[in-house]
């Protein structure tokens, strides 16, 4: 949803370029790493606004986005899980969503899941 961003852009590419360009992506301080999340997780629901799907990358972020029925109560019809480097992955590209989720990366349920039109979501320089 636009305008309710509590990363600045600037900060949020920053991060997301350090976490890219770590010879060890697994090492990348925790600080950076949630930042990349937070960031990435809020151009997903700019760019697929809506609220049919939750996707949710724990312990830092989650979005509703999608377009299609509202949901307004409990749990979500449609979630998407994943852990914040496989999320990280997924926007830059490194992972396909097929891949992601035949391999178990990345856990679906519910109809409007296949996120493959969003992803992957950054270019990086």
């Amino acid at each position: 949803m636009a305008g309710r961003r509590r990363i600045p852009v600037e900060q949020g590419r920053a991060a997301l370029r350090a976490w890219a360009v770590s010879d060890d992506r697994s090492a990348v301080d925790r600080t950076t790493l949630a930042t990349a999340v937070r960031h990435t997780v809020a151009d997903l629901g700019d760019a697929a606004p809506g609220r049919s799907v939750e996707v949710r990358v724990p312990p830092f972020a989650a979005v509703q986005c999608v377009e299609g029925p509202v949901h307004t109560r409990g749990t979500p019809p449609a979630v998407v899980e994943t852990d914040a480097q496989s999320w990280l992955e997924l926007v830059v590209g490194d992972l396909g969503w097929a891949e992601a989720v035949s391999s178990g990366r990345v856990r679906v349920s519910g109809q409007r899941t296949d996120l493959s039109a969003h992803l992957p979501l950054a270019a990086l320089p």
